[in-house]
């Protein structure tokens, strides 16, 4: 394992060492991943330094990929004067953070293993950002929450409800005539009353005559 290592990824060259943590371009890899960077241009062990031509043979840099994340807002000014113009907008780059694991010369074999802990947070927060990230659909009110499948047996329902308001609507024709019955006992004590309202009429004829 070497002391240092210049590496070019992302067309940008960093200077790194084993357990360095650096900010590079966006990289496609999850959390936990291992990743190799191949493109050499130098490597230094204390004194002796290796320089490429442009790549030094046989050298790869690894390391665990650990997230990717938007950065601080740039701002981006142009304005030129007297001419009314004035643009301002924002940029946020998105950079990749890696841990350095080992530095390899002589076509030496990867010894990183893929972090399983890492992985399953990574995971665990992919799952929740795409549950935020799901549109929120408002039901209209008075709509029922039961499935279609479920509103196919509603309609035997209705029948039976039909066929019990049938049944109950016949007793109610039959109490008609019984109606028509008591209307007419009506009528008569009506007008078997109308001639005791005459009687004292006759008497007030009679008073009139004794009174003579």
């Amino acid at each position: 394992m070497m002391t240092f290592a210049v590496i070019k990824t992302g067309g940008k060259q960093y200077k790194v060492a084993a357990n360095d943590v650096v900010k590079i371009e966006k990289l496609d890899a999850q959390p936990g991943d291992v990743v190799t960077f191949d493109q050499v241009l130098m490597v230094g062990d204390g004194d002796s330094v290796t320089i490429g031509a442009p790549l030094v043979a046989g050298a790869l840099v690894a390391g665990q990929f650990i997230a990717t994340e938007k950065e601080r807002t740039v701002i981006i000014l142009k304005k030129e004067r007297r001419q009314h113009y004035d643009r301002r907008n924002g940029h946020r780059q998105r950079l990749s953070t890696v841990r350095i694991t080992e530095i390899l010369t002589g076509g030496a074999a990867v010894t990183t293993q893929v972090d399983e802990i890492a992985k399953a947070r990574g995971e665990k927060r992919a799952a929740a950002a795409a549950l935020l990230a799901m549109p929120y659909v408002q039901t209209p009110k008075g709509t029922a929450a039961a499935p279609k499948a479920a509103a196919a047996p509603a309609a035997p329902k209705k029948a039976a409800v039909k066929k019990t308001s049938a049944v109950t609507e016949a007793p109610a024709a039959e109490k008609a005539p019984a109606k028509a019955k008591a209307a007419t006992k009506k009528t008569a004590e009506a007008a078997a009353e109308k001639p005791a309202a005459k009687k004292p009429a006759a008497k007030k004829a009679a008073s009139k005559s004794d009174a003579e």
